[in-house]
């Protein structure tokens, strides 16, 4: 076997063991966490499955997007519907009644089965991204030009929601969750379900990502990243893959959406805002841009650094958060993954060139 071989064999090994590390690490959490610590360990995780989706967009295609607070948000709101109706045994929600609204809307009525809800959490977002991504792909929009229009998306939707108090709880957004598919959300134990939910959720999210980069769409999809004219010379058309790139990103996010909402307990417009997308490519620069593992790893630990920081030093915590993000961006710009990866090729480098010493010596003999 060749030497190639033997080394990309070791590099899959090593990230299948990463992976068990951070799950295994994950699942045996909560022994020693208390209930409050362990329900805000599950939204960060439902945040890593998020990370995913924009690393596949962003790490592994280049297309920076800025407004996957939208996305995610959709996918939040689809499930908070369900958990709004549920809580309200089927009738009229209460910022409805406070509206002056006498009826249920329409496209309400379906949200109140779960199945439904849950398939909306991700067709929505993934419907919306390939409406946008193919008018605004076909016509060669990309770059900056297209980090700012999805600013302008989450802008939109951001005032869209506010605007429509009846309908989606203003700026309150919608809360006042008490069951989720009949359990007690005030139960530590169904609370500790959802838990392990997302964490199969993050574990298959991973499989799927991991499964798309690593076939030939992957490879295109690396290509268009490196060079898009020249990929496009080659015969592939990117435009079809950045827009399968994109809805694929789209639904992540929603899907990370769906299960942040029962364990948070609310949802509103803030969550679908430009800060927030911001803060979400900013957990997948700070883990390492196009690596799965770097994304998890990411998200995972800025917000557990938010979380901590901002308990101790409310006033200032954003702060923090700024200056760790421009040190990696100036120092580390390959992100915490890729400095770790430097480092041990580095030092794998002076070992082999210390053996290669030894060899030319007479050291070492075959």
């Amino acid at each position: 076997m060749s030497r190639l071989s033997i080394g990309t064999l070791n590099k899959v090994g090593r990230k299948n063991v990463t992976i068990i590390i951070i799950m295994i690490l994950l699942c045996v959490a909560p022994i020693f966490l208390s209930d409050f610590r362990t329900n805000l360990l599950g939204k960060f995780v439902a945040y890593a499955i998020l990370a995913l989706g924009i690393d596949l967009i962003w790490g592994y295609t280049g297309i920076l997007s800025l407004g996957h607070g939208v996305y995610f948000g959709l996918g939040a709101y689809c499930m908070a519907m369900y958990l709004k109706l549920e809580a309200d045994g089927g009738k009229l929600p209460d910022f409805m009644s406070w509206s002056g609204r006498e009826a249920l809307p329409w496209f309400w009525k379906p949200f109140g089965i779960a199945p439904v809800a849950i398939m909306m959490a991700i067709v929505l977002p993934a419907v919306i991204a390939l409406i946008i991504g193919f008018l605004t792909f076909k016509n060669r929009i990309k770059g900056v030009y297209f980090s700012i229009l999805t600013q302008a998306l989450s802008i939109i939707f951001v005032v869209l929601f506010v605007g429509q108090q009846d309908l989606t709880g203003g700026t309150n957004g919608i809360t006042n969750f008490k069951t989720i598919f009949h359990f007690s959300l005030a139960n530590p134990g169904t609370k500790l379900w959802l838990y392990y939910i997302a964490i199969v959720l993050l574990l298959i999210t991973f499989l799927f990502c991991r499964f798309i980069i690593n076939r030939r769409v992957g490879r295109v999809l690396i290509a268009i990243r490196d060079g898009e004219n020249r990929a496009r010379f080659s015969g592939y058309n990117p435009t079809t893959y950045k827009v399968f790139v994109y809805c694929i990103s789209a639904a992540l996010a929603g899907l990370a959406g769906a299960i942040y909402v029962p364990q948070v307990g609310i949802i509103s417009p803030a969550e679908m805002g430009i800060v927030p997308s911001i803060e979400m490519v900013i957990w997948v620069a700070i883990g390492g841009r196009g690596s799965l593992i770097g994304a998890i790893i990411g998200a995972i630990l800025v917000n557990l650094m938010k979380s901590s920081v901002s308990e101790q030093f409310p006033a200032v915590w954003s702060y923090f958060i700024g200056i760790i993000f421009v040190v990696v961006v100036i120092f580390m710009p390959s992100g915490l993954v890729g400095a770790f990866n430097k480092i041990k090729n580095r030092l794998g480098g002076i070992k082999n060139n210390r053996s290669s010493d030894m060899e030319q010596s007479g050291i070492l003999t075959e």
